[in-house]
């Protein structure tokens, strides 16, 4: 792919991962102000072809029949300790979600992985080839779990809306954060008021600094990662985990409770309960930081939309986001072309 077709195909403004950095601080306020809720999410249970009303159903199938109902049902059993939560970030005060992150915990195997949705993926919503970001807008959280979960071949759990001013609340909530900037930073877009101005190096970013560096893609002069959104994507993460390592220190976790629930209350919604977060922040707490990984489905852009790779999705899918013990196949997948 072109480094053209690269730079149209993710025209996100906002970082792709500081979701999580919110999801951490709701977990960790849950753990430590409310844990005596403690209770695990439910998992979404699987939907099996309705059966003839009898308690002798089995009876009334013939072999092939009942063979192909316990290979459905094989099929759709789910793994223990394994919750999928589609993460969405609202950043334009009109509804719209600019940034979709679809999580895995895997409390068995401990890790979280994250993959991101580019908003411009192909999707037929209403019978209509649509760009999945559309889903948001005509029916909320909702309809976008459920497009992606048909996308994905796997349910989507819950759902955790985040408004992206969050992010900013947070980084000035722990003091700001020390962190070694890549490459030098000089780009102004007057059309996005945005001006992002920064020497290579480690320097102390306040949440207004932070932005900038994790939306930086390249100099006015063109220069900049080379590899412009997987060099961004890089220090988005790397910028993540040293949020994650201060926020989750002792002396932060014990002075700055009311503001991250501050943060947590202003800035974000979800269906999963109370009790729920709590027993999640304390399965992610012992799992530390360095097992929360990040991705993006691999895809193509093709104007006017980004398709996903049916083959690189199934194997990614697999190798992280499938919440059922057998693995998915093709034919799980629902990918427009």
């Amino acid at each position: 792919m072109s480094r053209g077709a690269r730079r149209r195909q993710r025209q996100q403004p906002r970082t792709l991962q500081v979701f999580l950095i919110i999801v951490l601080v709701l977990l960790t306020v849950c753990v430590l102000v409310k844990a005596f809720f403690l209770k695990a999410p439910e998992q979404k249970a699987a939907e099996l072809p309705a059966q003839p009303a009898s308690s002798d159903t089995d009876s009334q199938q013939s072999p092939e029949e009942q063979a192909a109902q316990e290979a459905l049902r094989s099929h759709l059993e789910r793994k223990g300790g394994f919750y999928t939560i589609l993460l969405s970030g609202l950043d334009d005060d009109n509804g719209g979600s600019d940034t979709n992150i679809l999580v895995a915990v895997d409390t068995v195997n401990g890790y979280v992985y994250g993959v991101s949705i580019p908003r411009d993926s192909k999707a037929i919503i209403d019978g209509k080839a649509r760009k999945i970001n559309y889903a948001y807008n005509k029916g909320g959280t909702e309809l976008l779990a459920d497009t992606v979960s048909e996308q994905l071949g796997i349910p989507v759990d819950y759902t955790v809306s985040v408004n992206l001013k969050g992010f900013t609340a947070l980084v000035d909530a722990i003091g700001g954060v020390d962190f070694d900037v890549p490459i030098n930073m000089d780009y102004d877009d007057p059309i996005q008021n945005l001006s992002i101005h920064f020497k290579k190096g480690v320097q102390h970013l306040s949440g207004a600094d932070a932005l900038r560096v994790v939306r930086f893609r390249h100099n006015n002069d063109g220069s900049g990662y080379g590899s412009e959104d997987l060099g961004r994507m890089a220090t988005q993460q790397k910028f993540l985990k040293a949020v994650a390592k201060k926020m989750l220190s002792a002396g932060n976790i014990l002075t700055k409770i009311d503001d991250y629930a501050k943060i947590f209350n202003q800035y974000v919604d979800t269906n999963l309960t109370v009790g729920n977060l709590a027993w999640l922040g304390t399965e992610v707490l012992k799992m530390g930081v360095d097992k929360i990984d990040f991705s993006t489905l691999p895809n193509a852009w093709k104007y006017p939309y980004i398709y996903l790779d049916p083959t690189e999705t199934l194997t990614l899918v697999n190798t992280y986001l499938n919440p059922y013990v057998e693995d998915r196949t093709a034919e799980d997948l629902h990918l427009p072309s």
